[in-house]
C-alpha cells in the first residue's frame, strides 16, 4: 500500500504541495482535472483552495477527491 497524506498546501497554477505519510513530499498538478466532470468546481479558485486532508486523501466541502495512491504516484516528489 502506497503512503497516505499527512498535509496538504494549495500552491499556484492548481499544485498541491502533499506531504506523505513515510514523509516524502511531492507536487500533484491538478490543472488537468479543470473543467472535467465533479471537478468542474475547481475552476473557481477559492473553492479550490478549500483543499483538506481527510481520510488519508486530499478533498473538497462538495465531497470531491482524489485516490490516494494516484497522488502519491503521479506527483513530482521533492526533498522537503
Amino acid at each position: 500500500m502506497n503512503p497516505r497524506i499527512r498535509r496538504v498546501a494549495v500552491q499556484d497554477r492548481y499544485r498541491l504541495k502533499l506531504e506523505f505519510t513515510n514523509g516524502e513530499q511531492g507536487i500533484y498538478d491538478c490543472s488537468h482535472l479543470l473543467g472535467f466532470g465533479l471537478f468542474k468546481e475547481f475552476n473557481d479558485w477559492r473553492y479550490f483552495s478549500q483543499a483538506r486532508v481527510a481520510g488519508g486523501t486530499v478533498a473538497w466541502p462538495h465531497g470531491q477527491d482524489i485516490c490516494p495512491d494516484t497522488l502519491y504516484l503521479d506527483s513530482e516528489k521533492s526533498e522537503g
